[in-house]
């Protein structure tokens, strides 16, 4: 494979990050805390960043904050300043497990077919037709949380 570096040029990026931002990531949080490199709410759109800037972006439990309602224009905002075949790693608590039901501002909850209306070539990704994406992993664990990888496909792809 013949690779630029230009093709691993890029920012990782920790959305939600709170104070716990991920060693050697950008953070964006909407509360400006000590580590929140970009102060700015999720849920608006679009980001204060560039097109396919992002060479990985990690959520960890931020997607059950999202109003369901902006679920797809959240993925399609993660999908348009990540990189092609950037990865987009998110864990939640799975849908409906105590963890998940004990929090008063969860919203959104998920499970393994949750992610499948994202992966273009899917039956249920007909139904929106949001950015394409390929579920590359997608697990329950035993703490009751979901974990997700999903690669960004090009527009025009179709599943590898």
């Amino acid at each position: 494979m013949n690779t630029s570096i230009e093709e691993y040029k890029g920012i990782l990026l920790d959305i939600g990050c709170g104070g716990n931002k991920q060693q050697g990531f950008v953070g964006m949080d909407k509360r400006e805390l000590e580590g929140v490199d970009i102060v700015h709410d999720l849920e608006v759109f679009p980001y204060p960043l560039d097109d396919e800037c992002c060479l990985t972006i990690k959520g960890s439990h931020i997607y059950e904050h999202i109003k369901p309602w902006l679920s797809i224009d959240f993925m399609n905002e993660l999908w348009r300043i990540l990189k092609v075949d950037g990865q987009l790693l998110l864990s939640m608590p799975y849908g409906w497990s105590y963890g998940y039901i004990q929090d008063p501002t969860h919203c959104n909850p998920a499970n393994e077919a949750t992610f499948t209306y994202f992966e273009k070539g899917k039956p249920l990704y007909e139904i929106y037709k949001p950015k394409p994406w390929k579920i590359e992993f997608s697990a329950y664990q035993q703490t009751g949380n979901l974990e997700v990888v999903l690669r960004k496909l090009k527009e025009e792809d179709d599943e590898r």
